[in-house]
């Protein structure tokens, strides 16, 4: 694995992402600014991500879409 796959982090990296908006779009699934949450569904947030069906207003540019696959492929560091 390479340095840029294994320094990456929710709380600083990934839960940024995720707007109020987001979260609230999300709520009644799980909660997108909580870590286990996040956890236990990454592959699948990983997979809309990637077909850009998520979020609801227009998909990610790749390079936040990326950053969430290496948080995913480096195991979801806290």
């Amino acid at each position: 694995m390479d340095t840029e796959t294994i320094d990456v982090s929710y709380e600083r990296d990934v839960r940024p992402l995720f707007r109020e908006i987001d979260r609230e779009s999300m709520a009644e699934s799980f909660d997108l600014w909580a870590y286990d949450d996040v956890v236990e569904n990454a592959t699948a947030i990983l997979a809309v991500l990637e077909a850009g069906s998520m979020p609801c207003d227009g998909a990610w540019p790749e390079d936040q879409v990326s950053l969430f696959r290496r948080w995913v492929d480096a195991g979801t560091p806290p």
